[in-house]
This record gives structure tokens, sequence and C-alpha cells, in this order.
């Protein structure tokens, strides 16, 4: 299940999951979507790697600023994860 976090000013809407522990390991799953006019502009990111598992749309320069939004807020993400 996602969980929504926040709605930047062009629409796009961040949602995580809550954590999951894989082989020992916690890790949250961050989404970020924004509407087009031909579908969904779409980024996923996992935590606390910052690898990008998924990227269609988005340019160079808005995933930057994903990975510099996510440095800032991942304690607030994990906090909320624990839900």
């Amino acid at each position: 299940m996602m969980y929504p976090y926040m709605t930047l000013a062009d629409e796009t809407e961040i949602v995580h999951s809550q954590i999951i522990e894989e082989n020992g390991k916690k890790k949250v799953i961050v989404n970020f979507e924004r509407p087009t006019e031909d579908g969904f502009d779409s980024a996923r990111c996992e935590l606390p790697e910052y690898k990008w598992l998924e990227r269609s749309g988005y340019s160079d320069s808005e995933i930057h600023f994903f990975e510099q939004l996510l440095h800032s807020n991942a304690h607030l993400i994990y906090q909320h994860s624990f839900l």
C-alpha cells in the first residue's frame, strides 16, 4: 500500500510505501507521479540507497531535484512509514 506524502506545485504527487523488510534490511519505496495529456510521468526510488527503479517523463534536472528532496526528507518519510 502507498501513502500520500506531498503534492508539488507542478502537480507531482509523492507517495511512499510502508517499511519493507527484505534480507534483513529495511527500505521504503517512494513514487513520484505527475499527470500529462497522454497519461503520467512517473519515477520510483528506493530508500535508503536512493536507487532509481523506474523513470519515465521526468528530466535529469527534475530527478536531481527529487534526489535533493529525498535527502532532506528521508527521515520524515521513514517516520510516516511506520503506520
